[in-house]
């Protein structure tokens, strides 16, 4: 792929390190599944999951870019649990555009959270934050995401580089059909340490220790006009003592 910096990749031994040291690391699809006990091809019956996602209905710039779907789970060691269904929620000082109201989103599809591959992924990530924060129960949000040129261009994150209010965040790019842009930007909080670069390489995946970094993605525009044009990741947050919620303001 032309016009595109390659992600700087951490090896497996080097992932928890990396972790604490820089508050991010890159993994390749190999790393990845290595990391998760999983074979090369577990991620290959969930693409057709992406083709079916439902649209974003509370996008508060007018966008018709994105489609998702939201899910939560709490991991403890290797047993992971389907919470009940629950809308998603973050604070405004975390999300200024689509923080402070409860987004109601259809949840993943029971074949998709019954597959083998799927509580193994999470097992596997929910080690990376332990080694960061910890052996304890870990709250996840699972987001499946579309974003589509359908406005002329689609925006990753249309709040803008931010944090998420979690402990680790994982994304990991699924696909990327005839789309430019998609830049990943990963800036420390607090200072001018920065990276860019580009996830290409399907189920690569970004790591982030969400209290000493910020992130974002850049837009992207259709390469051909007129054929489809999308960037499908997944999402995965991990917080330390339960969801986020509006209950919080009141604690």
């Amino acid at each position: 792929m032309t016009g595109v910096l390659d992600p700087p990749l951490t090896p497996a031994s080097g992932v928890d390190a990396a972790l604490r040291r820089d508050g991010q690391a890159v993994l390749s699809a190999a790393t990845l599944v290595e990391l998760c006990g999983l074979e090369a091809s577990a991620f290959d019956g969930w693409l057709p999951y992406w083709d079916a996602l439902p649209p974003d209905l509370h996008l508060r710039d007018g966008g018709r870019y994105r489609r998702r779907r939201h899910s939560c789970f709490v991991v403890e060691g290797d047993r992971v649990t389907l919470a009940p269904h629950r809308p998603h929620w973050q604070p405004v000082e975390y999300n200024a555009l689509h923080g402070g109201i409860e987004r109601h989103f259809e949840p993943m599809p029971p074949a998709w959270i019954a597959d083998p591959a799927w509580p193994r992924l999470l097992v596997g990530l929910a080690r990376r934050a332990s080694a960061l924060r910890g052996a304890q129960p870990w709250f996840v949000e699972a987001h499946p995401f579309r974003i589509d040129t359908t406005d002329g261009i689609g925006r990753p994150t249309p709040e803008g580089a931010h944090r998420d209010g979690v402990d680790l965040v994982a994304v990991l790019l699924v696909a990327r059909l005839n789309v430019k842009g998609g830049e990943t930007r990963v800036f420390a909080a607090d200072g001018p340490a920065g990276l860019r670069f580009t996830l290409a390489e399907p189920f690569s995946a970004l790591l982030l220790d969400d209290a000493r970094v910020i992130h974002e993605s850049t837009p992207i525009q259709p390469v051909n006009a007129g054929g489809p044009a999308h960037r499908d990741t997944l999402v995965l947050t991990f917080r330390a003592g339960g969801f986020q919620g509006p209950a919080m303001l009141r604690a």
